[in-house]
């Protein structure tokens, strides 16, 4: 019998909700600029850090490099969505979205050269593809 596992649910309520991120930003970017938007969507991942973490078991642990990754997380992750929103603002979400959605190839390429993670050649060949998609995207008519 098929059985979903745990990680699957979380990453598909993922996936879907990356998607109503973008539809989200474009509908934000059409009413204010791209600083604006960045300052409202600060303020709604702080509401809902809030609300998921206002239990009282919840304890913040506290690891110096832990901490020091974290918080490369988050300067990473806003300056992406600013120029991200400047991007949007200038071009059709349609391209820009799934250009932006291959973000996982960086990922995959440091954690190949710096973590000395291994590929195999069906996810080589898949890195590829994404690459040419990017090239594909990009072009206009």
């Amino acid at each position: 019998m098929f059985q979903i596992n745990s990680w699957l649910i979380y990453t598909l309520l993922a996936l879907f909700l990356y998607g109503f991120w973008g539809f989200f930003s474009k509908l934000a970017t059409n009413y204010v600029d791209p600083k604006s938007a960045l300052i409202y969507e600060v303020l709604g991942a702080l509401m809902v850090s809030l609300v998921l973490f206002g239990n009282n078991g919840f304890r913040v642990k506290v690891d110096n490099l832990g901490i020091f990754y974290a918080v490369l997380v988050g300067v990473s992750g806003t300056l992406a969505t600013f120029l991200f929103f400047i991007a949007i603002t200038q071009g059709a979400s349609s391209i820009i979205l799934p250009l932006t959605s291959l973000y996982p190839i960086v990922t995959i390429l440091l954690s190949v050269f710096i973590l000395k993670e291994s590929l195999s050649l069906i996810q080589s060949i898949g890195i590829l593809l994404a690459l040419v998609a990017i090239v594909l995207c990009s072009m206009t008519d």
